[in-house]
């Protein structure tokens, strides 16, 4: 199935110049949503993955759903100020401002296979710093993986990682 039909471009969200990629439509159609997971679960069937960490807040939807179909747990990264006890954090910069994201120093056991999940993949900042804080906690990255990637804006070239994601756009 085809998914490119079931996006829509938000051109100047959140601010002007940036063209943001709405998934609802995706979402809101059954089969579409679901091809969309069996697409980002594809190459991780058989890489006995331990959990699947998703970047706040679009990319939940997709861990979530990845984190079923692989049969393994899920860890949150959230955003400041949402998370409970000790915490890990990383600051990042992104293609119009600067943010953080948290986990749980506990979250994640020491070498347990992970696969990093965000929506999309813009400039690359946000899943490089999930990245590297999965790598703080001990854990190994197989790979990361999003629905989609812009790669007009080469956020793939800062990833050290393997990087799966089912619509290059």
């Amino acid at each position: 199935m085809d998914l490119l039909p079931f996006l829509r471009d938000i051109p100047d969200f959140p601010k002007p110049g940036i063209v943001f990629k709405d998934i609802c439509p995706l979402l809101a159609q059954p089969e579409a949503f679901a091809e969309s997971l069996r697409q980002l679960a594809k190459p991780f069937y058989d890489k006995g993955i331990d959990a699947v960490v998703g970047i706040e807040s679009r990319g939940f939807i997709f861990a979530a759903g990845l984190a079923r179909e692989l049969a393994c747990g899920l860890v949150l990264l959230r955003k400041p100020g949402k998370l409970p006890g000790r915490l890990r954090h990383r600051d990042y910069s992104l293609e119009y401002g600067q943010d953080r994201i948290e986990i749980q120093a506990d979250a994640l056991r020491a070498e347990a296979r992970v696969v990093v999940v965000d929506d999309v993949l813009a400039t690359g900042g946000t899943l490089a710093a999930a990245i590297a804080l999965v790598e703080d906690c001990q854990a190994t990255v197989v790979s990361a993986a999003c629905l989609i990637e812009i790669s007009a804006l080469q956020g793939r070239s800062r990833l050290s990682h393997p990087l799966h994601c089912p619509l290059v756009l």
